[in-house]
């Protein structure tokens, strides 16, 4: 029997090249897919981010011309897609972090 794993949810952003080149997207995807599966991910391609929301966690996809993040949640029904977006600098802006705090309460609240 072939296991499905979890559903993500894209609650914001898309995956797809152009702007990641084929080889980021493919990483991207294949990360995704061991998150579905259960799989924990760490250093160097997650780390959590508690300063959005317990089980959060930032996706690292290093690519030949940007450095991508994909934020999301484990569920225990899904795996929710915060933000996806090109990093410049060491910290995540503070405007992505109120986002995603806005769209998982908004979520939360329907769900």
């Amino acid at each position: 029997m072939k296991q499905e794993g979890k559903p993500l949810v894209w609650l914001r952003g898309e995956v797809k090249s152009p702007p990641f080149s084929e080889e980021a997207r493919i990483e991207a995807g294949v990360l995704l897919r061991q998150l579905q599966l259960g799989v924990k991910l760490w250093l160097p391609h997650s780390r959590p981010m508690p300063s959005i929301g317990t089980r959060c966690h930032e996706l690292r996809i290093n690519d030949v011309a940007a450095t991508w993040r994909i934020i999301y949640r484990i569920d225990p029904d899904a795996i929710l897609i915060l933000d996806v977006f090109s990093k410049k600098t060491p910290h995540t802006p503070q405007d992505v972090i109120e986002n995603c705090k806005r769209r998982l309460r908004q979520y939360d609240a329907v769900s």
